[in-house]
């Protein structure tokens, strides 16, 4: 049984993480929105069961497969990067534990998330369901190429670094919405960039934070 405690001093970390980063991120505190639905997700559900203790350590954990479940902060940070309202349709690009996912379904009307590796997908959407997720669907495929039958979507976030931003995502992005990726070398050399599209397909970008992700894996 995971403590209310445990819970709280994630919370804690993750503001003082986001005053630790202010001069690189200009987000000086943690959204009460976001917070709360970072407090309300259970962590501990997304990990392996060996890890369960760990849940609310604030950095990523090993969850098979070569992959990780991203550490709270970077969670928190990317899903207050795409500035999510309730009537939103997301994309998201690496479902992989389904955390971020289902820390967006509370702030969002609909998330849909890929995952390339089938063993993640299908518990992924195992988790989710029990857990009462309805309004996540989880499918198994390449997301470089994005989710074209649900296209546009309000808002993407890609959990993996990517060499470059796939056209495909670019294209299903609605004007006016955001795009939160990774770019850069595996593991190494990588920035968190915000890309908005204006209301004539325009992309400005800004770089936010060097990152360290897994990287995106191609079919």
């Amino acid at each position: 049984m995971i403590s209310r405690q445990k819970i709280e001093a994630m919370l804690q970390s993750i503001e003082a993480e986001y005053r630790y980063t202010k001069g690189f991120t200009g987000q000086s505190s943690l959204p009460p929105e976001v917070m709360e639905a970072m407090r309300l997700v259970a962590r501990q559900e997304f990990v392996p069961p060996i890890l369960t203790t760990m849940a609310y350590e604030n950095f990523p954990l090993p969850i098979g497969n070569g992959q990780t479940i991203s550490q709270p902060f970077i969670v928190a940070l990317m899903t207050d990067l795409l500035c999510p309202e309730k009537g939103d349709v997301i994309l998201e690009v690496g479902a992989g534990s389904g955390y971020q996912a289902a820390i967006l379904s509370r702030l969002v009307q609909q998330v849909y998330t890929l995952e390339i590796i089938p063993a993640l997908a299908e518990r992924a959407t195992e988790v989710l369901q029990r857990l009462g997720y309805e309004n996540v669907e989880v499918r198994q495929g390449d997301g470089y190429n994005g989710w074209p039958e649900q296209a546009p979507f309000d808002g993407i976030i890609v959990t993996a670094a990517a060499s470059h931003v796939p056209p495909a995502l670019q294209e299903q992005l609605k004007p006016g919405g955001r795009l939160i990726i990774p770019i850069g070398l595996p593991y190494r050399s990588q920035k968190l960039l915000v890309l908005e599209k204006d209301q004539n397909g325009m992309f400005s970008t800004r770089n936010v934070l060097p990152v360290s992700f897994v990287p995106l894996t191609r079919a």
